[in-house]
């Protein structure tokens, strides 16, 4: 089979589909790798890395939708690529199609075999490919709500991890699916103990404290 790795188009997403490993992976078992020229650049992934790992390289989104048989991607396909539908093409992405008729109609009219990676379940009903963007979300939400206690940011000024003599923020945190437990874990990991270097002694910082809503979820 040829797999076909086109540029992410969609506004702000600088991820793609495919890294080089991955295409050591397909090789060895076979198929053809087609990769759209600089479509890892936003992941700091080089055409020449893809290369190396066996992939040809093409200069057009056009050749890779037109010539693979399966398409990786990351975001649903944006309408200026609708017109690469085809019957039997096999669409590799995350679609979340329930906010978007028209691009469900298109694939339904098109015949296009769409496999939806948030649809993906273990057998015990896990979601392995939704949980590390849940992950991140988590993660991030913690690292995007410092920001936004800055006061250039419109904040009050407060530290989120506090400094020596200063206590830090209360963190609260509502749920605790996967985002809401990595969000615990940045902001608890935020306020541990440390020792300050060159002081010669230890510098104490206090613990964080969760909110009850966080606590009891």
């Amino acid at each position: 089979m040829v797999v076909g790795v086109a540029k992410e188009i969609k506004d702000h997403e600088t991820r793609v589909g495919l890294v080089p490993s991955g295409v050591i992976a397909l090789r060895e078992a076979g198929h053809e790798v087609l990769v759209e020229a600089r479509a890892g650049e936003g992941s700091s992934i080089s055409d020449e890395e893809y290369a190396r790992a066996g992939a040809r390289i093409v200069e057009s989104a056009a050749e890779v939708w037109t010539n693979a048989g399966l398409v990786v991607k990351v975001k649903e396909p944006q309408p200026a690529e609708y017109a690469f539908f085809r019957p039997g093409l096999v669409l590799y992405t995350y679609l979340h199609l329930a906010p978007l008729p028209e691009l469900t109609n298109r694939l339904l009219e098109s015949k296009v075999s769409g496999v939806a990676y948030e649809t993906i379940r273990e057998a015990d009903g896990s979601l392995p490919l939704l949980t590390p963007m849940s992950e991140v979300a988590g993660r991030m939400s913690v690292q995007v709500g410092a920001q936004y206690l800055e006061k250039p940011n419109g904040g009050r000024g407060i530290l989120l991890g506090g400094v020596p003599g200063v206590a830090p923020a209360n963190a609260v945190i509502l749920g605790g699916g996967v985002v809401g437990t990595n969000a615990a874990k940045m902001a608890l990991g935020n306020q541990r103990c440390q020792n300050g270097a060159g002081t010669g002694r230890a510098r104490h910082h206090h613990r964080p404290q969760l909110e009850p809503a966080a606590r009891a979820r």
